[in-house]
């Protein structure tokens, strides 16, 4: 058992089964909270002595979580409402930004990340804006070549992580990179989410197009295949069900994240039961921006200046289990301790993601789903 359930598994369920929800977040406070877009390039209507007012529908994944008070807050300080649509994981908000650009879902969009942002920014479904939040700084290290529209908010390593306690008592050598999952010492012990369903299934496959190029992923599949590498749809399965630690399966490798291994410190216990193989990762990031032809653009902008400020990046990592862009946040102990992000992570640039995705898609379903 681990000894906090993972907020993450909704970032991989199956597009088909994701639900659109509507949930209103805000309350009324009088606490003070962060001022909405104020000292950004473009704020035009809201100030602290002016509240905005209205209402904000933030379109995002289902895993979005933020802090009551800090939205009640805001909410007091703003005048503004927030409420959030959820259209399913990664890849299917884009699918439904992009479906709706003309007549947008909501106001701001979050959890793009750089799988699929370079589809959305292609598609014009964002318009620029750049925050005046001391973070934007951080975010701009993040940004896509050439685009002013889609701001980081966070950022994660997916990447391999095994099951410590298995490894020890099976007496066998624990993997520590891609090519050892194709060693017959390591057969039918794997277990990953499709990228045809997963937002970190498809940071996997990149993973392995950054490391074997584009002419020899393809191979490095099959291979997998040959080894008994299982498929599921989405992270939630693979991890909660057949990883030997998150649900009792039989798979003591799974795909999930570098940041996983502090929440499987068992009761009591001072030690993690899992370890995340850096030599595996792929950087994921994820973005937000005002969506073009939203109805309250200000509020908008003033909820992504939320997104950015000190409170809210402060509560990303053990709210969403994900790395905040703000350098001056101060990561939980565990975090510095067992989560270390990969000193080397695989990447691809974004202009190769926008080229390729959609067929390495295709020809990873041709190899793995026959």
């Amino acid at each position: 058992m681990t000894s906090m359930t993972h907020r993450r598994s909704a970032r991989a369920v199956p597009a088909a089964l994701a639900a659109s929800a509507l949930l209103a977040l805000a309350a009324c406070s009088s606490s003070p909270g962060a001022a909405p877009a104020s000292g950004s390039s473009a704020d035009t209507e809201g100030s602290q002595d002016e509240p905005l007012g209205g209402t904000v529908t933030l379109v995002t994944h289902d895993s979005f979580h933020i802090d009551e008070q800090l939205l009640a807050d805001f909410t007091s300080r703003t005048g503004l409402e927030v409420q959030q649509v959820a259209p399913g994981d990664g890849g299917a908000l884009v699918n439904q930004l992009v479906l709706t650009k003309g007549n947008p879902l909501g106001d701001l969009a979050y959890g793009i990340d750089n799988s699929f942002a370079s589809r959305a920014v292609a598609e014009g479904v964002f318009v620029p804006y750049s925050s005046g939040e001391p973070a934007a700084a951080d975010a701009a290290a993040f940004a896509l070549p050439g685009d002013d529209t889609l701001t980081a908010i966070d950022y994660s390593d997916v990447c391999l992580n095994i099951d410590d306690g298995w490894f020890a008592e099976a007496g066998v050598t624990p993997p520590a990179t891609l090519e050892d999952l194709t060693k017959p010492e390591y057969q039918d012990l794997a277990v990953v989410p499709a990228p045809t369903t997963s937002s970190p299934g498809l940071a996997f496959l990149m993973a392995t197009v950054a490391a074997f190029g584009e002419d020899g992923w393809q191979d490095y599949w099959r291979a997998l295949v040959d080894n008994g590498v299982k498929v599921v749809p989405g992270w939630s399965d693979a991890y909660y069900t057949d990883f030997t630690v998150g649900g009792g399966g039989d798979r003591p490798i799974v795909l999930s994240y570098a940041s996983s291994p502090p929440f499987t410190v068992p009761e009591g216990g001072e030690e993690p039961t899992t370890s995340a193989l850096l030599e595996t990762c792929f950087r994921q990031v994820e973005y937000a921006g005002v969506l073009a032809g939203a109805k309250n653009p200000e509020g908008a902008k003033a909820v992504l200046d939320l997104l950015l400020s000190a409170e809210f990046q402060a509560g990303i990592p053990e709210s969403m289990y994900v790395y905040p862009v703000a350098s001056a946040v101060e990561l939980p102990s565990d975090w510095v301790r067992w989560a270390p992000l990969a000193e080397q992570p695989l990447t691809l640039d974004p202009a190769v993601i926008a080229e390729g995705r959609d067929g390495w898609v295709r020809e990873w379903s041709e190899i793995v789903q026959g």
